[in-house]
């Protein structure tokens, strides 16, 4: 069965409004919009069937239908991406082995990411989401401290068993580590990259489940699944020496930029 790509998108967004549409500047100076760029980097993702835009916002739809993505529109009271990745499910004629939410705020995705994703809750036939995660390097530890000394809102962190099951995830640094880090050093942090693959009785289940307690506090989304008993299966990705960071904030854009700009991304 083939495999659908979600990219879902919300207009209004509490940190950061009309995020979906901010521009980002490539490396020769085009400017696109963050919802364009992370559109292009489903679209280079190998082995997908389809890949689709979900949002209820007229202005995301109208500007992905401008640059040639397919766009489903989804209800209003979608209150995060999973949710609406199961609101596109009841709206679309097509069945998908595996559903991908490649959520639109992450333009450096790389392909490879997703494939092995897929590919890992394949070899897990008992999985019914699975998400990647990456090592942090002493960089990244670095930039996730910097950003909650400043109070804002950065990057999530996970922690599993030896089973790669996620015991947890975090907006604050996890685990506790208590030091720095030398940029050889093998760092104990894992940054969760935010993108989820689900099988479709996954998605159903997911929305008969209210909100609990954690994923209000932390506000994610993924920890509905850990707190209804789920398991989300860790798939540990290789980042290859290429940047990864979404745009969580304002202050993101010119970083982002900056890696457009580093690996030749117009």
């Amino acid at each position: 069965m083939p495999v659908l790509i979600v990219i879902p998108a919300r207009y209004a967004s509490q940190r950061y409004p009309g995020k979906p549409l901010a521009k980002l500047t490539g490396a020769t100076g085009q400017s696109k919009t963050l919802i364009e760029r992370s559109w292009e980097a489903a679209c280079s993702v190998q082995g997908v069937e389809r890949v689709v835009v979900a949002t209820d916002d007229a202005r995301i739809s109208d500007t992905a239908k401008n640059f040639g993505a397919e766009v489903v529109m989804t209800g209003q009271n979608c209150a995060n991406g999973t949710e609406r990745c199961a609101d596109v499910l009841t709206r679309i004629s097509s069945e998908f082995d595996i559903i991908v939410n490649l959520q639109g705020d992450a333009p450096l995705t790389p392909h490879w990411f997703v494939e092995d994703l897929v590919a890992g809750l394949r070899a897990n036939p008992m999985a019914v989401v699975a998400t990647p995660v990456l090592r942090c390097d002493a960089e990244a530890l670095n930039g996730f401290h910097a950003d909650r000394l400043a109070g804002r809102v950065g990057a999530t962190t996970v922690v599993f068993d030896r089973q790669m099951r996620a015991l947890y995830f975090s907006k604050e640094v996890i685990p506790f580590t208590g030091r720095a880090f030398a940029p050889d050093e093998s760092c104990p942090v894992f940054h969760h990259v935010g993108v989820y693959a689900y099988r479709s009785r996954a998605l159903v289940d997911y929305q008969s489940w209210p909100q609990g307690p954690l994923e209000i506090s932390e506000g994610l989304e993924q920890l509905r699944f850990l707190e209804n008993g789920t398991d989300v299966l860790c798939v540990e990705v290789d980042g290859r020496g290429r940047a990864f960071w979404e745009l969580n904030n304002p202050e993101d854009v010119p970083l982002i930029e900056r890696k457009l700009a580093e690996m030749g991304v117009s």
